[in-house]
């Protein structure tokens, strides 16, 4: 998905999107977007590569950016060289996704989308910067836009809040979805990676409250089974 907006210098086009890593077994990295516009007889206008985050195995990658034109695209497009696939060191379950939380988008006067919210670490390890991708959406699903901030130095328990503007959004179009994700950056996957082989925060972690038993129950059923 791209726009193309008029600016003070020429045109700005802005871009958006997902790319998905269907292999479980294996990161997908240095993964490069090469975003070409061409004005109406075809002839390239503006071109910009863009290198792209790791994608985990099994999962995907939102991504967004944007590149001033001194003439107008008619048409733009956004290809990929292909990625290079290194082989995880855990499964695909042990990388947790980041949870986000308490998000707010408001339209601003100007037509852009302010939002905020706050980005947790499910790993004990902290993340020394994580980035994060808002993605917004029309009441029939259509991408419209969106943008990417950094958050850092995020410790589990102590969710850092992230604060974002996106605009350039195509004129008359107004979004019903915000769709917000957070992940290390890099081309490689090793910060990721380093998270997932320092082990996940527990889910529970009130004791319980209740006495012990007195005999292993487990045990005792075992027993009378092999009778």
């Amino acid at each position: 998905m791209a726009n193309i907006v008029k600016s003070s210098d020429g045109y700005a086009v802005n871009w958006a999107g997902v790319l998905d890593n269907v292999n479980p077994w294996h990161f997908g990295e240095h993964v490069v977007a090469t975003v070409i516009g061409r004005d109406a007889a075809g002839t390239e206008v503006v071109r910009m590569d863009q290198s792209l985050d790791a994608v985990p195995p099994g999962g995907s990658l939102a991504f967004t950016g944007q590149v001033n034109a001194a003439q107008k695209p008619a048409k733009v497009t956004i290809e990929y060289r292909p990625a290079q696939w290194r082989p995880a060191a855990r499964i695909a379950s042990a990388f947790k996704e980041f949870p986000v939380s308490r998000v707010q988008t408001l339209r601003q006067k100007d037509h852009s989308y302010l939002i905020t919210g706050y980005v947790g670490n499910p790993y004990q390890l902290s993340a020394s910067s994580l980035v994060v991708n808002v993605l917004l959406r029309d009441k029939a699903g259509k991408l419209l836009g969106g943008g990417s901030t950094f958050v850092d130095d995020v410790k589990a328990g102590s969710p850092p809040r992230f604060i974002l503007t996106v605009g350039g959004l195509p004129a008359g179009s107004e979004a019903a979805k915000t769709e917000v994700t957070a992940r290390t950056w890099g081309s490689t996957g090793r910060p990721f990676e380093d998270l997932a082989l320092g082990g996940a925060v527990p889910v529970h972690t009130v004791k319980p409250t209740s006495e012990p038993f007195a005999v292993d129950r487990g045990g005792q059923a075992l027993a009378e089974h092999q009778q």
